[in-house]
């Protein structure tokens, strides 16, 4: 096996930046946590950069409707979920 499906899921105004509120998503197995999904969704362009690249500490995140850390790793199958709410 050479990649790992997760559906990745996005909540409030992240929807409007990124134009989608799911997917699915083949990833190497070489991303094998939170942090580096992040790193490798930040390579997606200027939007996902913005929020991936330096995630603001409102950003919360589920992997299978728990919440997680940054360090908590995944694995082929996991929902993940990523939820931000403008403050302003």
């Amino acid at each position: 096996m050479s990649s790992q499906q997760i559906n990745l899921l996005y909540f409030g105004h992240l929807v409007e930046m990124l134009g989608r509120e799911s997917e699915y998503l083949f990833l190497p197995l070489t991303v094998k946590d939170i942090q580096s999904l992040m790193k490798h969704l930040a390579r997606r362009g200027e939007h996902w950069q913005t929020i991936f690249g330096n995630p603001p500490p409102s950003l919360k995140i589920t992997i299978n409707k728990q919440f997680a850390e940054i360090d908590t790793p995944i694995k082929s199958g996991d929902e993940i979920a990523f939820v931000a709410f403008s403050m302003a």
